[in-house]
């Protein structure tokens, strides 16, 4: 029953991940990223890791497509449909680009090289030991705050300057 709840949950996150693209309306393409992003929480409860699951539920499809539904009602973006980027060189560089992290990630998954195989990930044994020693939330936190410290606040800045400039778009046209 799980090899089958986890194909449905790929296949509405895959899905979803298409209507976001295709989609030419804004606020439709904002609900199918809700339906990704819950369907991620789903794949992310059958690998029975219950707090990524609520992470993602509460931040990702919470706060995070509130906030991106106040930036698309701020900019009314509703209206005025062009097409920019869906012919021409933009097209022939967003295939190139696709094909080209299509290409690295089945390297990657195919571990043709030594450096890029996934050989070095722990496995369940040792993440067992990993949540006896620190817990759920030390196990998450420790790498976060250490490891991935500049990812991190990279992706909060980046978000808090998208939200700034939508906000001086949408006051400049007012």
């Amino acid at each position: 029953m799980t090899d089958i709840l986890f194909f449905v949950f790929a296949a509405v996150a895959a899905g979803g991940a298409f209507g976001v693209v295709l989609q030419k309306n804004p606020v439709g393409s904002l609900l199918f990223m809700v339906a990704t992003l819950g369907s991620v929480a789903g794949i992310f409860v059958l690998f029975e890791a219950h707090f990524l699951a609520a992470i993602q539920v509460m931040v990702y499809a919470g706060a995070i497509m509130v906030l991106f539904l106040f930036v698309i009602m701020l900019l009314n973006l509703g209206h005025d449909y062009r097409r920019d980027l869906t012919r021409g060189l933009g097209m022939i560089l967003a295939f190139g680009v696709t094909g080209l992290m299509a290409g690295l990630l089945a390297r990657q998954f195919r571990g043709a090289e030594e450096g890029l195989s996934l050989a070095h990930v722990p496995g369940p044994e040792a993440m067992d030991a990993l949540l006896a020693e620190k817990g759920a939330i030390g196990a998450l936190a420790i790498p976060l705050f250490t490891d991935y410290m500049l990812a991190f606040e990279l992706t909060g800045i980046l978000l808090l300057v998208a939200l700034v400039g939508a906000i001086a778009i949408a006051k400049r046209r007012a």
